[in-house]
């Protein structure tokens, strides 16, 4: 399925003076913090590592919070010169993004929904019109009001019963990703008062409309585990478990077939899938298994008619296929092929409408949209004309409609959401991404996708793009940014963000580096488990392609990722750190071994189809040689700015919090060490849609303080 990043907003004055080889302002009589060394030992396969920073994982003990905070506040003094820089470059970022926005709106079950933000304000209104985009509106929730007294705030997974009346929502005040579901009655504005606890957000109502479906999680792991049902006018306390997975590599999720004909619940792994369904107008059946699990079957399921339509591997797809089955015989062995597997074409995703299948792919690493009516006649794709582009379908739960409505943004063009009419071939731009301050050209940027050669001969594409005017002479700062893992791909995106780098002379790139599904499966089957170390030295060769060419030097050089990017970051500085000036490493993912021996701690164990099961010891062995805790060594290391969050439940504190700790001890030189914990977040950060933004400029001003760049 399709990982979509899509980041928000808005314009620039464009800013001359690229400060060539000026050392930043630094405070250099203050003595960073040290943790205290407690040396540990560690056993396996006979191995003994000792981690004399293992005592940071213990939250609750006041030392690890004493040193977290000391922690913060050398960060602080340190960059205490750049704080009006950092409000400067907030204030410019904020002032590009349309306060008073909203998104277009889609219409569902008769009632048009629409996501709208006010002036001033850092969350979002949720509200709904009956029948009519000129009817009156219905605030559904207006999350400003219910973040009040909350550091941190996220509600989630609406879920609209089908007679329009109730309303099931998470909420999260902890950023730890647990959410407590309420119910709101709709029609009087009543929340009733059950709350049900430790669960995903989300769930789905059935068809009688009393009844509702919720996903729980591990108290200790945070694996989702369990469908419950629950039933309005009931005791949560009652509330029945339909289904629970107990293999500990998968998690299960909950769902309403866009025929709002079935429940399905799904319950995946890494590398296999299984379904159940029951008919959403009997919720008190038993669920019946689609396709029993199968190691390395995977597979995704869509109701339309009397039939299911089915995204599979079967039969060696690498790349995907689509297959069809009767919705009363729904074992692969009924499963007939509808769209066949091809070598280089990725099948990602499909949209069912009453005429039309629309078919999500990947080709040479870019997106493509294939509109196919079921009369089997005239099939077309949607035209894209450059190479550094997304486009994605979006919000379509109509079957009976000849319009598709999907995204389209590029690295220099603002994002668009359009209506196709799949008949007429005819397009309607309901809304372009507004960069506010009138000065954004997006003829301004140049736009490009080059290609390094990585150390195996393979050729890794990167998207680039930066200000006109830009001499390539090697010594322009230049940010590289980059994920790698789960097979997410990083498609080329828009961000008025970025606009505060590229307006000051920086040059911005993504590259697409094995691990990830950019250039099809095998691309992420050649970046996992014993070939992870493909991830890294794909990351390297961009690294030393772009200074070979000139775009850059290593003097100039930054690189960014966050959780498993994180990782990433973590393994090229104990590769090649003299390639780089600067690293940011977010919420990064750096203690492997020791996180993927813990099954306690949450996602563990459903990773080992990811990077392996180091009680293996095969895998422990291949875990160890690119760890980057346990792989520090005494060496310099570049400028490095590590940001975590307490109550990450992704990556937690300590992983980030050790790194650095042992960083301090081991590293060469004078260069920059920073941690930045947040107190009151997780692993996406800040939940405010402003207070992100500071935190971006605090990234921001690190790397423009590293190349001499005051405002």
């Amino acid at each position: 399925m399709k990982n979509q990043i899509i980041l928000s907003c808005v314009c620039l004055i464009f800013v001359t003076g690229n400060a060539q080889n000026k050392k930043p302002d630094m405070v250099k009589t203050l003595t960073p913090p040290m943790a205290a060394v407690k040396p540990k030992q560690l056993e396996k396969h006979g191995d003994i590592r000792t981690d004399n920073y293992y005592w940071l994982n213990e939250r609750e003990n006041p030392e690890v919070i004493d040193y977290l905070k000391k922690e913060n506040e050398y960060y602080q003094q340190m960059t205490a010169h750049t704080k009006q820089f950092q409000e400067d470059l907030f204030q410019e970022m904020k002032s590009r993004i349309k306060e008073d926005d909203s998104s277009v709106p889609y219409l569902y079950n008769g009632y048009y929904y629409i996501t709208r933000y006010e002036k001033g304000k850092d969350y979002p209104i949720h509200a709904r019109k009956k029948g009519s985009l000129d009817a009156k509106e219905e605030i559904l929730f207006d999350c400003n009001e219910m973040a009040k007294g909350h550091a941190y705030f996220q509600l989630s997974g609406m879920s609209i019963s089908e007679d329009n009346k109730w309303c099931a929502f998470g909420i999260d005040t902890v950023s730890r990703r647990e959410y407590t579901i309420q119910i709101k009655n709709l029609e009087t504005g009543e929340i009733l008062p059950v709350k049900l606890e430790k669960t995903t957000g989300g769930s789905t109502w059935a068809s009688d409309n009393k009844t509702l479906f919720y996903t729980r999680k591990d108290l200790v792991t945070l694996r989702s585990d369990k469908i419950y049902k629950h039933k309005l006018g009931t005791d949560p306390k009652n509330d029945k478990v339909v289904f629970e997975e107990k293999d500990d590599t998968f998690s299960v999720f909950v769902y309403k077939e866009k025929s709002k004909k079935y429940i399905v619940i799904g319950s995946t792994s890494t590398l296999t899938s299984e379904f159940r369904i029951l008919p959403s107008n009997t919720p008190d059946a038993e669920f019946k298994v689609f396709q029993p699990r199968t190691r390395g079957l995977e597979y995704s399921i869509s109701h339309f008619g009397d039939s299911f339509y089915v995204v599979t591997n079967k039969d060696k797809a690498t790349n995907f296929k689509l297959m069809k089955t009767p919705e009363n015989a729904t074992g692969k062995e009924n499963w007939k092929d509808l769209i066949a597997h091809r070598k280089d074409v990725l099948l990602e995703d499909i949209e069912i409408f009453k005429n039309y299948l629309v078919v999500s792919e990947r080709s040479n690493g870019l997106n493509k949209i294939r509109i196919m009516p079921w009369s089997g006649k005239g099939e077309y794709y949607l035209p894209f004309e450059i190479e550094t582009y997304t486009a994605y379908t979006t919000t379509n739960v109509d079957f009976d409609t000849d319009i598709l409505r999907y995204g389209y943004q590029s690295m220099a063009t603002p994002s668009s959401v359009i209506d196709f009419n799949m008949k007429t071939k005819t397009k309607e731009v309901k809304k372009e991404q507004e960069v506010l301050g009138g000065k954004f050209d997006k003829n301004n940027y140049i736009e490009e996708r080059i290609w390094a050669t990585a150390q195996d001969g393979t050729k890794v594409p990167i998207s680039v793009v930066y200000r006109k005017g830009i001499q390539k002479d090697g010594n322009n700062p230049f940010l590289l940014y980059a994920y790698g893992s789960y097979g997410a791909s990083m498609d080329p995106y828009f961000s008025s963000i970025r606009l505060s780098l590229l307006d000051r002379g920086f040059i911005y790139a993504i590259a697409h580096i094995r691990g990830g599904e950019d250039l099809g499966r095998e691309w992420y089957e050649n970046g996992k488990l014993l070939k992870k170390k493909n991830t890294f030295t794909d990351f390297i060769d961009c690294s030393k392609f772009v200074i070979a060419e000139k775009y850059t030097s290593a003097k100039h050089l930054y690189a960014e990722g966050g959780s498993a990017g994180g990782l990433l970051m973590g393994a090229i500085i104990n590769m090649a750190p003299e390639l780089y000036n600067g690293v940011i490493a977010q919420v990064p993912f750096v203690d492997v071994i020791t996180t993927m021996l813990d099954d306690s701690i949450p996602l563990t164990t459903g990773e080992y189809d990811e990077w392996g099961n180091p009680n293996d010891k095969t895998y422990y062995d291949y875990m160890l040689s690119y760890s980057p805790y346990d792989n520090v060594k005494k060496q310099k290391y570049p400028n490095l700015l590590v940001t975590t969050g307490l109550h990450d439940s992704q990556v937690q504190y300590w992983e980030p919090a050790k790194w650095v700790a042992k960083l301090r001890v081991m590293k060469v030189g004078d260069s920059q060490l920073y941690m930045d914990t947040n107190m009151d977040a997780g692993h996406g950060g800040a939940s405010g849609r402003f207070e992100s933004l500071k935190e971006v400029a605090k990234e921001y001003t690190f790397l423009l303080d590293l190349e001499g760049i005051k405002k």
